[in-house]
């Protein structure tokens, strides 16, 4: 039995040993297979990071953008009528609100008046031009005559003079009574009083020449070479018109580009004044995205490269092909509203991040449009440098 038992154990110790033999070459074909397998794996990854992975730059913290438009009026007057709500999507030029134009087209009125009259005024002005004309020539008459009468004036009071000389000296001889001489002496007098005065009356028609030339010369300025609608008075009023049309039309605030209404901010009764925001106008086709690339991945990465995107809108299905257009003039933390102080000697370096500003293509976005602060994921290709 002792004998028998010893031969059993002796048979057991050689099968289990022959197993050990046996399994041992397949654990280390195993092994061996595994390493292989992480060995191919680390090479392809360390080749698809120098190939691929060393050209590409990403981050998730990317967000949609837009340069929006405000809506203000540039009159001020109560909202008569409002045509468009928030989230509504409008073309460039629709009518957004209409104020109440008419203190405006009263203006306008009133401006369209002063300009018929200036009108008016320029052409009677032109108009008196001949007459003023001939009122020189009636004065250059008046001249001549008053010039004649001096003339006839001057040789009466010779021949006055001559008589009265003679008449003295014959009064001398008892010849001529001292009533004659009397009258004589008065002739004389007679007559040089009316050279007198017909030289004041030759003094006064050239003054009054000189007044109407006056007029005449000025008339010449204001209206040589001016037309009705180029003269300065007339050039005045139609600017004072020119204003108060437009008045009239800014009374009707358009949408300046295409977009969606938003942040609608008016109603229908309300008052507004020059310059209020009355709503915005988000381009859904002029977008763009702000990615913000930590400040270690921007060493390579330059305006034109291309990107990929995308949105958490759409999910991976949907890609859009960007470009970069060029970096913010600081980091986000550095226009912050309280910018971060680290005076304090605080050790733990912060990484910070730049905005990069991609624009979109206009045709993504009319297949997948996006709106202002959406998430998006970039991945830029260094490769393009």
């Amino acid at each position: 039995m002792a004998n028998n038992d010893h031969d059993a154990q002796d048979h057991h110790k050689n099968d289990h040993s022959h197993e050990e033999k046996t399994t041992n070459p397949a654990r280390k074909k195993a092994f061996v297979g595994i390493a292989a397998v992480v060995v191919i794996g680390a090479a392809s990854y360390g080749g698809w990071h120098v190939l691929v992975g060393g050209q590409q730059v990403s981050t998730d913290n990317a967000y949609v953008g837009a340069d929006t438009a405000m809506v203000t009026p540039m009159v001020g007057g109560q909202v008569k009528m409002i045509a468009v709500n928030d989230t509504q999507m409008v073309r460039r030029g629709q009518v957004l609100l209409r104020l109440d134009d008419r203190d405006s087209r009263i203006a306008l009125s009133s401006a369209e008046a002063e300009l018929a009259k200036a009108q008016r005024g320029f052409r009677q002005t032109s108009a008196t031009g001949g007459g003023l004309r001939a009122q020189v020539n009636a004065r250059d008459a008046e001249i001549t005559r008053a010039r004649a009468q001096l003339t006839s004036a001057q040789a009466d009071a010779v021949r006055a003079k001559v008589d009265y000389d003679r008449r003295r000296t014959l009064s001398a001889s008892g010849a001529v009574s001292g009533d004659e001489l009397t009258a004589a002496s008065n002739r004389l007098a007679n007559a040089q009083a009316a050279v007198t005065l017909a030289r004041a009356g030759v003094a006064q028609a050239q003054s009054t020449r000189a007044a109407a030339q006056n007029d005449y010369t000025a008339n010449i300025a204001l209206t040589s070479g001016v037309s009705t609608d180029r003269s300065p008075d007339v050039l005045a009023a139609q600017a004072k018109v020119d204003q108060a049309r437009l008045d009239v039309e800014r009374a009707i605030l358009r949408a300046p580009i295409d977009g969606i209404v938003t942040r609608r901010a008016v109603q229908v009764g309300q008052r507004i004044a020059p310059g209020a925001t009355t709503m915005m106008i988000v381009p859904t086709s002029q977008m763009y995205v702000d990615a913000n690339f930590k400040e270690g991945q921007l060493a390579r990465v330059k305006p034109g490269q291309s990107v990929i995107l995308k949105s958490d809108l759409y999910g991976g299905d949907v890609e859009y092909h960007g470009r970069v257009v060029g970096f913010s003039g600081g980091t986000g933390s550095s226009f912050a509203l309280i910018p971060a102080q680290n005076a304090t000697g605080n050790w733990i370096k912060v990484v910070q991040r730049l905005p990069v500003r991609i624009a979109l293509d206009p045709r993504e976005l009319a297949q997948h449009p996006l709106r202002v602060g959406l998430s998006m994921e970039a991945e830029v290709n260094l490769g393009d440098e």
